[in-house]
Parts: C-alpha cells; structure tokens; sequence
C-alpha cells in the first residue's frame, strides 16, 4: 500500500496513470461495516483490473470542526493505516484537513480532489455519505457530477450487527459505558491503545503490583474508567496483564486520568518504550477503598481473575 496526500501523486504505471476505483471516509476503528465495505470494493476492483484507494482525511475532520474535543479517535492514525493495509488498499490517500478545506461546496471538493485523476472509473459510496461545507453533498449530486466526467458512482448498503447500524459512533458509547466485549465484536479485534510508558508515582511497586504507566495522544479514546482484563505488546512479545484506568481514588483522587497495566511474570525496566494494550473483558469500575490493605486484596483479586479469564482465551 502507497501513502500519497493526493490523489495526483499516485505514481504511473507503464507511463499512464491506473484505472481506479476509491471510496473515501474517515473509517476510524476500521470496524467490522468498514471492513465488508471495503472487501468489496476491493473485490469489484480485482474484476475490473483497477487499482483500489481510500481517501481519507488527517487530522480527522472533528479535531478542526471541534477544537475543543478531547480523546475523540477511535484508533491512531498509524493503525487506521495498517488495518487498511491488510484489507488490501492499493493507495491510501491522506489529504490534509484544515479550516478553509472545510468550506468547499461538494463541486468544488469533486472537481479539485477526486475529478482532477484523469482515469478514475468508479467511486464508492457509504450508504450515508456526506460532504462538503455543512455536509451538503449527497449521493444525487455526486452522481449528476460525476457523470459527465464518465465516472461510475455506486451507493453501498449500510451494515447492522445485532439488529443495531454499525457506525464509530456506536463504539465510542460501548468505550464509554465499559462494554468492551461489544466493542471487540464490532471491531472484529480487541480494542487498543498504544502509549510511550512513563514514570508514575511508584505506588504499585511498593504493594507488591509495579505498574507500567502509559501516556497516550490526548486525541485517543479511552474506555470508561475500571480494571480491565488486556494482553499487552511489547517488542513485539505478548505478555497477559490487567490494565487500570482512572484517577486514584484512594491516594488521592487526581484530575489527571491515568492508565496504569502491571504485566504478569514480567520484570524489565521499560521506561521510554512503547506498549501496546488490548482490552478483553472489564472487571470492575475504579473505586475509593477505605484503606491501601483492602486496595491491595481487590488487586490481587483482579489479577487472579485475569489469569483464569486469559486461561480460556
């Protein structure tokens, strides 16, 4: 998969720009409506011996439209770019976001993005596709500009699991009520966060639980605050371990939110390094204990719990 920030600078094939098919869409979380959709756009395109792109967009639209909005995506842009990999996109076209971006009509987007590729066959749409300044452009005005263009413009259905629409918004209400086993379904793979592993107050250390504390993009979701069974990756190793987010409550009760994994069978000083964790089931929610010896029995409690529920993973 090529990386390009627009659709020109897709490389020539034989001295002439590729056939192309593209969708375009955020497709934060990648989850499992995006996944069908794609797999068979990819599938068209194989027909049709064109290549495969997705336009998307960086930084996602509501960190411009929304500045005020905090912990917001789904999944990093990074991993946006290695799932869309796997499902074979050919070209992955990330164009820039900004404000003045946000206030061209649908024509003006079409015409100077999508329209200026002189051998685009065929654009995909989601079934609730929308764009432009206000979302004005829809499935008819598309079409209507597209044609004399001689370019293809095909709607997909839209995508249900559980009699429910999947969509990213459906995720982040299931991150941020803790049902984390829903959002693995709709995911079609555990949720994940990836952060640099800094130093924390120590306090697991000295009750016999050492943390490693993990900072993460202030753009990134995270789950409802609560003890979390998760695997964690490092270097590359899977290690099982049980991951708590919250503000501490019994120390001190800090604004700061913090996210708090204590690896099993695992004693490497990884101050600087990257983690990566996957959430599988959620324990409990953070609470405030009367005193640190009953802190310490829920941990022990929490950790022998997530040894017996990864036993059967």
């Amino acid at each position: 998969m090529k990386i390009v920030p627009s659709l020109l600078d897709i490389p020539k094939q034989n001295n002439e720009m590729p056939g192309l098919g593209l969708t375009i869409g955020n497709f934060d979380g990648v989850h499992i409506g995006h996944r069908e959709l794609l797999k068979k756009i990819k599938r068209d395109c194989l027909e049709k011996n064109i290549s495969f792109a997705v336009v998307t967009f960086i930084p996602h639209p509501q960190k411009i439209l929304k500045p005020e909005m905090e912990r917001f995506l789904i999944s990093s842009y990074e991993q946006r770019r290695t799932i869309l990999k796997t499902l074979g996109v050919d070209y992955l076209v990330e164009m820039k976001f900004t404000r003045d971006f946000s206030t061209l009509t649908p024509e003006q987007f079409l015409t100077n993005h999508l329209l200026c590729f002189p051998n685009l066959k065929n654009f995909y749409l989601g079934y609730d596709f929308a764009f432009g300044a206000n979302k004005q452009g829809g499935f008819d005005q598309v079409k209507n500009i597209c044609r004399p263009h001689g370019v293809h413009v095909e709607i997909q259905p839209k995508f249900e699991f559980n009699n429910k629409v999947v969509s990213s918004s459906l995720i982040r209400d299931c991150l941020l009520s803790g049902r984390i086993h829903e959002v693995e379904e709709i995911l079609a793979r555990p949720f994940h966060l990836e952060g640099l592993v800094v130093k924390g107050e120590g306090r697991g250390k000295k009750i016999g639980y050492p943390t490693a504390n993990i900072q993460i993009s202030s753009d990134l979701l995270v789950p409802h605050n609560g003890v979390y069974v998760t695997r964690t990756i490092y270097k590359e190793m899977v290690f099982n371990s049980v991951t708590n987010i919250g503000h501490n409550p019994t120390f001190k009760d800090s604004h700061n939110l913090h996210i708090e994994t204590h690896l099993f069978d695992f004693d490497t000083d990884i101050y600087g390094e990257m983690l990566d964790i996957q959430f599988l089931h959620k324990i409990r929610n953070e609470i405030k204990f009367p005193s640190v010896n009953d802190l310490i029995l829920q941990i022990k409690s929490d950790a022998e719990f997530s040894k017996d529920f990864l036993k059967l993973r």
